[in-house]
């Protein structure tokens, strides 16, 4: 029992948070309309949280997401709006896409290198970093937003899919899932498949009963399997939790640890600015305010979904519930018209108690 209750830790909270919000808000949380939008609201911080496992894993820290997430909006705004390719359609959208996404990778480049050159700990250069995209952001939009930004651009962030696309792409999604999971040679986990059914099943609910999958969610998805699938099924999956778990050993053991932690920031900053761009397509306008504390949110969703803050061990999965667990506590608190202010409290106690509980249970063990 103590081993079910340590392994699905972050499932059996997110259940108990869904159903307590559930209560609390008189069923209005479980309204179609809701849970899409919880959906979109959480791919955000998912984005971010998929990158931040492998930073975690790897032992490191980076605290610069949600700053070079806002220079990486700023930058797609710039595309569309100052340089005016807002006017040219799909093409202009996928310009300002790769645009931010390209800031975000230069952004992560510099703290890999940073950190395999300098051998400083990734607290500091990540903190480095931080302050330097706050402020080149700030510079590039003059303190002021860039707005509106092209409709095609804007259907990144708002658009959905439609609901008979959706409906194909959950039903496949989930048996493709399920037939993995059941035939595994290893052993069936029935929970793994319990869950992905009542995913699948909450997926169909909330989507067809509005308006359809968001885009942001599909994009989200995407972005989580394939890092599951990487860091499962691939020998790089392997070396990152090696890197993690024990550095030295793993280098004598001809693990290219330097490599693989270059490889996880620039990643890291990648996904920061496919999350910046998302974020400003969904507010259709790019602020340099944006993404602040974002990578709180991260941090906190990583280590809810059991990721071991020293790194070598924790999965994509938790991280997603974790992401899952965070959104629900928002849309809860807003749906309550709770303050922000006492938002930020419960959401730090919230991150004090994981890291207590991380920490106590790997002291048991």
């Amino acid at each position: 029992m103590k081993n079910a209750l340590q392994r699905y830790r972050s499932l059996i909270i997110l259940a108990v948070t869904v159903i307590l919000v559930g209560i609390v808000t008189k069923g209005d949380f479980f309204s179609a309309r809701n849970l899409t939008n919880l959906t979109r609201q959480v791919c955000i911080n998912g984005i971010l949280s998929v990158g931040m496992t492998y930073v975690i894993l790897t032992g490191g820290i980076d605290l610069s997401v949600g700053s070079v997430a806002a220079l990486a909006g700023i930058v797609a705004g710039i595309v569309q709006v100052n340089w005016g390719y807002s006017a040219h359609g799909v093409s202009g959208a996928v310009l300002a896409l790769a645009a931010a996404a390209a800031t975000g990778a230069f952004c992560g480049l510099l703290n890999g290198a940073i950190i395999v050159r300098s051998k400083v700990v990734p607290f500091i250069i990540t903190l480095g970093l931080m302050v330097i995209a706050r402020g080149v952001a700030l510079i590039l939009s003059q303190g002021a937003a860039i707005a509106p930004l092209g409709d095609d651009f804007n259907w990144v962030g708002q658009g959905y899919v439609g609901k008979e696309i959706t409906a194909v792409l959950v039903v496949l999604s989930a048996a493709a899932a399920l037939w993995r999971i059941l035939s595994n040679r290893r052993g069936r986990d029935w929970v793994a498949a319990g869950v992905t059914a009542a995913a699948t099943g909450a997926a169909l609910y909330s989507f067809m009963g509005y308006r359809g999958a968001p885009v942001p969610a599909l994009l989200f998805a995407a972005l989580a399997l394939a890092a599951h699938f990487i860091l499962q099924n691939t020998v790089w999956g392997r070396y990152i939790v090696a890197a993690g778990s024990n550095p030295q050993a793993a280098f004598l053991s001809g693990v290219p640890v330097n490599r693989i932690i270059f490889f996880i920031y620039l990643l890291m900053g990648l996904l920061s600015g496919v999350a910046g761009a998302v974020l400003s397509a969904r507010l259709n306008g790019a602020m340099p305010s944006a993404g602040d504390l974002f990578e709180l949110d991260a941090i906190a969703a990583v280590v809810i979904g059991g990721t071991r803050l020293t790194g070598g061990a924790g999965s994509i999965g938790g991280s997603v519930l974790g992401a899952f667990l965070i959104g629900t506590l928002n849309n809860g608190m807003s749906l309550l018209n709770i303050d922000e202010f006492y938002q930020k409290v419960i959401k730090g106690v919230i991150i004090i108690s994981a890291v207590w509980l991380d920490t106590r249970g790997r002291d048991k063990r």
